[in-house]
């Protein structure tokens, strides 16, 4: 088990129990204090409803902590970004308003013109001029 979903558990537990002693406090005192009275037994189906709120918020945390974070060049290829530098055949592209490093397919490209991502080699993007694709018919 991973040291952030044990933290997690850990947390939850300790924070249930919190919950289900402030329940009990309000039920048995707070609200005799002002003139509340509720039957004793309307404190197990609230218990429970209680437990199965937490497990439930406990699963799904639980998951989004064990979900990998994407590093961001994987889901890259297709978006589209406007060069920074003079593209010959290396330089800068902006693309969801970061800088990359990258490099042209062919050719250079002139900074302002817009570019589609089509691969990578390690950090660096390959890109091709969005231009060149639309008068090709390249999709």
């Amino acid at each position: 088990m991973d040291s952030a979903v044990r933290s997690l558990l850990i947390w939850r537990i300790f924070t249930g129990l919190l919950e289900q002693a402030g329940l009990v406090a309000v039920v048995l005192w707070g609200l005799p204090q002002i003139n509340v009275h509720l039957p004793v037994w309307t404190l197990v189906p609230t218990s429970i409803t209680l437990t199965i709120w937490n497990v439930y918020t406990y699963r799904q945390a639980s998951q989004a902590l064990s979900v990998k974070p994407v590093v961001g060049l994987a889901d890259m290829i297709g978006l589209q970004g406007k060069v920074v530098g003079p593209l010959n055949p290396s330089g800068q592209v902006k693309i969801r308003g970061e800088l990359w490093a990258a490099e042209t397919e062919s050719g250079e490209i002139r900074p302002g013109k817009k570019v589609t991502v089509i691969g990578q080699k390690g950090l660096r993007l390959t890109v091709r001029d969005t231009d060149q694709d639309e008068s090709t018919g390249v999709e």
